[in-house]
């Protein structure tokens, strides 16, 4: 689709006023205080090569699908906004039909791969989008919280575009108290950095600084760091959100919503026990599936 295209999907969600750039054949707005961590993740994830790859490998297992399933139901004639869409990963795993799909990121390339696979791309700063409120059945945010300078606003500017009984669903953020490794635990956890650099293994290539880059954008993952529910609901109570919380290690689907967690990899079960973290207790499921419906008369999409 050309600019013209996108501009003419995306003009019913628009605050008043907003005037949309074409910046390569898709709608944007100026980047405003491009911050280190901003920068870090556009360029990341405009490299061909290392998106590429995310797009094939990252967030596609199976029990991701059947949770969200779950936990939002089909995308099928709802209006849906992904936050942080990077290149698509989420709605590649879920598929459906959504009336309208905007994923919102401000990586060139990764909107690009995106647009071919259905979104209407929106290039704009997820701490403050050009966006009218209460529009969207669905606003989703995976893996995205802990990319953002400010988490809570990020979650409140997301939580903003919900409209009543729409449902805002963030998932594969970092549960703080998860990894708040301290004495042996963090020095064993900081040690494996260079060896598995010096082994190239570990979650990233080692080619052309991946590692290094894929490390600066993952601005709030890393020990003593990342969501509470406290935080959850201090951000999302005063918007009149009923919050329910899914503690869960990743690798598991639909019983998450029944209380299953998984288990954590080794190594992390490791670094927990010589940090005093009971692997088996909620604190220490390595994320958190927040399902936040927002209070109003509509009728619920999911039923």
């Amino acid at each position: 689709m050309s600019f013209t295209d996108h501009e003419r999907v995306l003009a019913p969600f628009l605050k008043p006023g907003t005037v949309l750039h074409d910046h390569d054949g898709m709608p944007a707005v100026p980047l405003l205080n491009l911050t280190p961590g901003m920068y870090a993740n556009a360029y990341y994830f405009s490299h061909p090569k290392w998106v590429d790859v995310w797009l094939r490998a990252m967030h596609r297992y199976p029990e991701l699908r059947e949770r969200w399933e779950a936990a939002a139901g089909t995308w099928d004639d709802r209006i849906v906004v992904d936050v942080g869409c990077g290149p698509g990963n989420l709605f590649a795993n879920l598929g459906g039909e959504p009336k309208v799909l905007i994923g919102v990121d401000i990586a060139p390339y990764s909107l690009k791969i995106a647009e071919g696979m259905g979104y209407t791309p929106l290039m704009a700063d997820g701490h403050d989008m050009p966006l009218r409120s209460g529009f969207a059945d669905l606003v989703v945010m995976n893996a995205t919280v802990h990319h953002m300078d400010d988490m809570e606003q990020a979650m409140r500017e997301s939580a903003r575009l919900v409209g009543p009984d729409g449902y805002l669903i963030i998932d594969h953020d970092p549960q703080k108290s998860a990894w708040d490794f301290r004495g042996v635990g963090k020095w064993l956890w900081e040690l494996r950095k260079p060896v598995y650099r010096a082994l190239k293994r570990g979650g990233h290539q080692a080619a052309e600084d991946e590692g290094k880059w894929a490390h600066r954008t993952e601005l709030h993952h890393r020990p003593g760091d990342g969501l509470t529910k406290e935080m959850v609901r201090d951000v999302l109570d005063p918007l009149e959100f009923k919050i329910e919380f899914y503690p869960h290690n990743h690798h598991a689907g639909a019983e998450v919503l029944s209380g299953a967690m998984g288990e954590q990899k080794k190594a992390i079960r490791i670094g927990q026990r010589l940090s005093g973290i009971r692997s088996t207790s909620e604190d220490a499921a390595l994320s958190l599936l927040i399902v936040a419906r927002k209070l109003g008369s509509h009728t619920d999409p999911i039923g």
